[in-house]
């Protein structure tokens, strides 16, 4: 077994003919390790001839779903078990955790792939990072994030999953300069400095790391939920997106213009409802086939997410592919009425409404193949009704679905599961279940 060494150390830099052959060599040491160790893809891959099969030809072989993932979990194992040495839990399609294992080169990957992503945002062993993402519960974001600060020779500061006062606590003592978290709670962490009479432009924060949720339009531009970040903090906020199972993150570097793909570490592609691959800047499910994985190696998988790739060459130097904001998960579409819409629209449109608190979304079929959305908020301001809320909704998004007031402590109550390790924010009771 090598010990994993980043051999190909700025190769997104290289032109895209270098990048290409890099690519086709780790392609092909990746198919002969599926073949060679796991006992999925041995059965899977039976009868193709690897030895002749190169990254043009990627698009024939098969895909693997989470639904393979949770079913057959043990076969994808590809080393004995001894060389695991953490094991994380991510939930598969009908909610039950999946085992997902990595060995000790594998988190030297990790450790890699976050230390290039932070270094893209102008991170350096200057920073010191306060981690307000939880390293326990079987979770692997924040070990990733932690790794990663760790081998830019960062200071962490892993303050984890906690209230907004113990981080005021915590800043005022270490005075960070980087905050990784999720946007809703970094947006609420500043209300509160304000609130306590504290400038949050003042505490020296230059850059929020921004994961779970989207900053980003299609286009680009900033959300309002980034826009409110930039203006109370004062910093640049910057998008990260990845996946347990791939152990790969696409980070935005300081260009702010999609998150780079590092071509040592995996091969991206976007496909259509049928499989079918479909060129940059169309719209479709992101599927990622990670390189130089060890534990569980994979082929072809599909994250359930949507997005698009971006091929022409960043302004940063970068010549490999950027993905595009994540527009939303394909098995949470929502089909009202004649428009098609997935539910990050309307948390979009929720939190730049003033006076809104806490809200979350319940999904139910309809007679009419029409799903019923429902969407249950809590406010703050007595001139937020349910009616504005819903006409600000038909302005924006072209749909006007029931709006339900509630008090804050019910919101919360589902918002805010002791079931979940994330925000709750969607119930999908429709008779085909999306995953939550």
């Amino acid at each position: 077994m090598k010990k994993f060494s980043p051999l190909y150390r700025g190769l997104e830099f290289s032109g895209t003919e270098e990048i290409k052959d890099a690519q086709e060599k780790l392609f092909s040491d990746h198919l002969r390790c599926l073949v060679s160790n796991s006992p999925y893809y041995r059965r899977t891959l039976s009868g193709i001839d690897i030895d002749n099969t190169g990254l043009d030809h990627l698009y024939e072989l098969p895909f693997t779903e989470k639904a393979h993932f949770e079913k057959c979990c043990d076969d994808f194992l590809a080393v004995p078990f001894s060389k695991i040495v953490d094991i994380v839990f991510s939930s598969g399609t009908t909610g039950a955790p999946t085992r997902i294992m990595y060995t000790e080169n594998d988190l030297k990957r990790l450790a890699y792939n976050e230390e290039i992503s932070l270094a893209g945002c102008g991170i350096s062993a200057e920073d010191i990072a306060l981690l307000t993402c939880t390293l326990d519960r079987c979770f692997i974001a924040g070990l990733a994030y932690f790794l990663g600060t760790r081998n830019l020779g960062a200071a962490a500061v892993r303050n984890g999953l906690n209230s907004v006062a113990s981080h005021l606590e915590t800043m005022l003592r270490v005075n960070p300069t980087v905050i990784v978290g999720v946007p809703s709670f970094l947006l609420k962490l500043g209300q509160y400095l304000v609130s306590k009479g504290i400038e949050p432009r003042g505490i020296g924060v230059s850059k929020l790391i921004c994961i779970g949720e989207p900053i980003r339009d299609k286009d680009m531009s900033l959300l309002k939920m980034g826009a409110h970040l930039e203006d109370i903090w004062g910093a640049k906020v910057f998008s990260t997106y990845a996946s347990s199972e791939t152990i790969t993150s696409f980070c935005e570097c300081e260009m702010q213009a999609g998150g780079h793909l590092h071509p040592d570490l995996a091969v991206v592609e976007i496909v259509d409802d049928m499989g079918k691959v479909l060129p940059c800047g169309k719209t479709g499910e992101v599927v990622v086939t990670p390189l130089s994985i060890e534990g569980m190696p994979l082929l072809r998988f599909k994250t359930g997410d949507v997005s698009f790739l971006i091929d022409e060459p960043c302004s940063c130097g970068r010549f490999s592919p950027r993905l595009g904001p994540i527009i939303g998960r394909k098995k949470q579409m929502i089909k009202y009425r004649g428009t098609t819409l997935y539910p990050q629209a309307i948390y979009s449109v929720l939190a730049e409404i003033p006076g809104i608190s806490e809200y979350y979304i319940t999904l139910s079929s309809d007679y009419d193949l029409s799903d019923q959305i429902r969407i249950c908020v809590s406010v703050g301001n007595s001139a937020c009704s349910a009616e504005s809320i819903a006409t600000e909704l038909q302005a924006r998004l072209r749909v006007c679905p029931e709006v339900v007031i509630a008090s804050e402590e019910q919101v919360r109550a589902q918002v805010y599961s002791g079931n979940s390790r994330k925000l709750v924010r969607l119930i999908d009771r429709r008779e085909k279940n999306g995953e939550l």
